[in-house]
């Protein structure tokens, strides 16, 4: 116990003490002892509730299966699944009608609708990238993605094409014509962009050969940057509450070429990013938790900064910091430089044995709450009404969402914060929230400020849930079943009808395939037209695309057009149908499994061997996915499900698990700090892949944490690291 020091009763190891008496309570009017005392307190109180609300869990999977193995599938008897769902208490009675409360929130998050970022904030480079992805090059994004065609003379190459940088601007010019078009002619045909001041009231004219026009919507100029230095210039635009900035600058390459000097359009991207303690990072002692908390802090007082190699150059990201236009009067325009920073705290469930109370780890949700809540009080660039937001994952029901309101408001009162200075961003990711969804934000009815689904956790409890009802289908049907698509419209309609329009967030998950820009844009438009506010993408590129459907689509229009629809009933939701037996060939039930193993291998290796909680993985078809543990969790969850029902056998489970990790090897063979799994089926890394898949059923909630934190903490005592 030489790694601990006491603290209020409690045994907390040094390096967390020193992180909080030296680095995060500096400056701040809550002294040590009031902190180590209040969290003493939090814990003790807390605990007992945490533990129960894990048993209940237990207790009502329990019951489920028990139902299915007397039952089968709920197409067999959906009316009595309802009512023995209301018998066990996994459904809650429904409250009267109500409007949520939250005040005191961002307009990010109220009134602007735009692209979300999800980045591992243990990742310092990663962090900043995100909270600066507020603003993007559309030239950049374009030129780098296949958005525009990668063939014949549009091939991008290692120096610059012309040709393909022609088609970016045109295309740009596109956009511009659809958000800001003019009075007479396309932005293809402009020959200048100029600033007129009259009477100290500034206007913008545009000349193009037929002569000078103005933009339709005359308003939708709101400043003006004189740029520094002659053929220089910057013309800001907002549509739909969204800034674009036009650059003119005359000497650059693209520039000049540019009848007008347009040298590029920026556009208003992430409007907001979470900063993951979850599930995108491998956290699993009290050294990576400090890490992760550490840069946290440094996001808050705006002083983390990263130095790396670029190009051949030493390189060091910083915050970016508001810029200054003139407004149409004269007076300064600022333009907030960054995103606005949730915070996704770990969900109830684990433990973390950086804090031990009577020599027993805490729940880490308990330390996240403190922590992330200490450090966001040094404040100095994100929210500008002083709130706290922070994203609460892996919530199974009304109870659990009132336990992590019971949560904030112990860290509130601890750390003499106002009452509901901690908001909570509700991840609608588990089958019993879904369920009771309008129960679950009337328990936060005073703090919500966002609710989120979440299709990749959601499935994996789907499959989880109803382990015992039959075989499950590929992963690839999933995503046609009326199930989800009920799913994802219960989450907007009920959102709106508990008043989210205007106030608070509701927002739509992840695109998986980060190199697949065109495929994102031809089918993302339907979340913001779905009625949801924001979306998450996979990288500030696919932020500043994204961004460009929320200018093709009016979100608060979308959401008065659906507010009054009925909400599918539970019946809709609960209908996942199981596998028809026998309608696989084994050619296709081996395909699939080898695809499951490949993702799961891929994904674990990494997070084993090297702490890397979020990795693009090739898939079967070498299409590279965003893997993160939601992915890993229904990966592991369909074949734990098919091992279940007899669809695989445990010796081919074996087989495919080693002969897909030759194809893993391969693919990390560029990878100085890799090691192989092919040549030893006994390490860390290829034993928790399979065990994730062999003992998949029996892990809570079908969570990979408990395996994959206990593999991680191996490796690193291994290796001293």
């Amino acid at each position: 116990m030489s790694d601990y020091q006491t603290k209020s009763g409690l045994s907390v190891h040094s390096l967390l003490v020193d992180f909080v008496e030296k680095e995060a309570l500096p400056g701040l009017a809550v002294t040590a002892e009031q902190f180590w005392s209040g969290f003493a307190g939090m814990v003790a109180a807390h605990a007992p509730t945490n533990a129960a609300l894990l048993a209940k869990r237990d207790h009502l999977q329990s019951q489920l299966d028990d139902w299915h193995h007397k039952y089968g599938p709920v197409a067999n008897n959906p009316q009595g699944y309802e009512f023995f769902l209301r018998e066990i208490g996994y459904l809650v009675a429904e409250p009267a009608d109500f409007t949520i409360e939250t005040a005191g929130l961002d307009p990010e998050i109220t009134t602007l609708c735009g692209p979300q970022l999800v980045v591992p904030v243990s990742n310092a480079r990663y962090a900043l990238n995100a909270a600066n992805a507020r603003w993007g090059s559309l030239y950049d994004a374009y030129y780098g993605t296949d958005v525009i065609a990668r063939e014949g003379d549009l091939v991008p190459g290692k120096a610059y094409n012309p040709a393909r940088g022609a088609a970016v601007v045109d295309k740009a010019a596109e956009f511009l014509d659809t958000s800001f078009p003019l009075l007479a002619g396309s932005h293809r045909d402009v020959t200048a962009y100029a600033v007129v001041t009259r009477d100290g009231v500034a206007s913008l004219q545009i000349g193009t050969a037929a002569g000078s026009v103005t933009l339709q919507d005359a308003g939708a100029f709101v400043g003006y940057g004189d740029g520094d230095a002659a053929g220089k210039a910057e013309i800001v635009l907002r549509h739909h509450g969204l800034h674009v900035i036009l650059s003119i600058d005359t000497s650059s390459v693209i520039g000049a070429t540019h009848a007008a000097g347009l040298s590029d359009v920026i556009v208003e991207s992430a409007l907001t990013t979470i900063q993951d303690c979850e599930d995108s990072v491998a956290a699993v002692d009290a050294e990576d938790k400090v890490g992760v908390y550490r840069n946290w802090l440094g996001l808050m007082n705006g002083t983390l900064e990263d130095s790396f190699e670029k190009g051949g150059r030493r390189v060091t990201r910083k915050l970016k910091k508001d810029a200054v236009f003139t407004g149409l009067d004269g007076s300064d325009l600022v333009l907030k430089g960054r995103a606005l920073l949730l915070v996704r705290n770990v969900g109830h469930l684990m433990t973390t044995d950086a804090v031990l109370l009577d020599g027993k780890p805490i729940g880490e949700g308990l330390m996240d709450a403190a922590l992330t809540v200490l450090c966001a009080m040094q404040d100095k660039v994100n929210s500008t009404t002083g709130a706290i937001y922070i994203v609460k994952p892996k919530m199974h029901g009304p109870e659990e969402v009132a336990f992590a309101c019971a949560i904030f408001a112990s860290v509130e009162a601890m750390l003499g914060l106002a009452p509901n200075t901690v908001k909570i961003g509700i991840m609608d990711e588990e089958r019993r929230t879904s369920a009771n969804l309008k129960a679950a934000i009337y328990e936060a009815r005073a703090r919500v400020f966002f609710i989120n689904t979440g299709f990749l956790d959601r499935t994996g409890d789907e499959i989880h849930t109803a382990m015992e009802a039959g075989a499950v289908l590929r992963k690839d049907e999933i995503k046609n079943e009326r199930w989800l698509a009920s799913y994802e419209d219960r989450n907007v309609l009920i959102g709106l009808a508990c008043g989210l329009s205007g106030r608070a967030q509701i927002g739509k998950g992840m695109w998986a395939r980060p190199d697949d820009m065109a495929a994102m844009m031809a089918a993302k438009s339907g979340h913001p037209n779905a009625g949801a506010n924001t979306a998450w993408v996979p990288s500030p590129t696919a932020a500043t695309l994204h961004a460009l459907h929320y200018h093709q689509i009016d979100v608060f229009a979308a959401q008065h057009r659906r507010h009054n629809e009925e909400v599918p009933g539970l019946g809709e939701l609960f209908s996942m149908p199981v596998q028809v037996p026998f309608s696989l060939s084994r050619a296709e039930i081996t395909r699939e499994l080898e695809n499951n193993a490949q993702g799961i291998l891929g994904y674990v290796v990494r997070w084993v061997q090297q702490g890397v909680g979020c990795s693009k993985v090739p898939d079967i078809n070498n299409v590279g996915l965003m893997e993160d543990r939601a992915t890993c969790r229904i990966s592991s969850q369909a074949v734990a499900n098919w091992l279940r029902h007899g669809l695989v056998s445990r010796d081919e489970v074996a087989s495919t698990f080693e002969r897909m990790a030759f194809v893993v090897d391969q693919q990390n063979a560029g990878d100085p700090l890799y090691r192989p799994m092919g040549e030893n089926f006994q390490s860390v890394a290829f034993t928790a892949a399979l065990d994730l898949a062999l003992h998949g059923a029996d892990q809570p909630s079908g969570y990979t944490e408990p395996l994959l934190h206990a593999a991680r903490r191996k490796v690193k005592a291994r290796d001293g690291k």
